[in-house]
């Protein structure tokens, strides 16, 4: 199965509640076995897509299964110190990269 969302796509935490921008994909998980056990308590699968997200109005960052994940109906900007940090623009449906080179 592959990743249903992109970087620079705007998503949703469906059991949490927050949205948040996709600033890079895994195509499974990726951090340790310890982070695992101790995070990941409902157990999503490993083998499957796991996203950093920059999340809306903090100035922290998430690892999220894509069980967990849904496109956001709301498009709105979201606001994160790191944005400028991966993202140099916004259309109005999706973030742009910043071009690294």
């Amino acid at each position: 199965m592959g990743a249903k969302f992109a970087v620079g796509q705007i998503v949703h935490h469906v059991k949490v509640g927050y949205r948040g921008v996709v600033f890079g994909v895994d195509a499974e998980f990726s951090l340790s076995d310890e982070w695992y056990e101790s995070v990941a308590l409902s157990r999503p699968p490993k083998d499957r897509p796991w996203y950093h997200v920059l999340v809306d109005g903090a100035a922290h960052t998430t690892y999220v299964a894509q069980r967990h994940l849904e496109s956001s109906s709301d498009l709105r900007q979201i606001d994160h110190p790191l944005l400028g940090r991966y993202f140099e623009s916004y259309d109005g449906r999706r973030y742009e990269l910043r071009d690294v080179h």
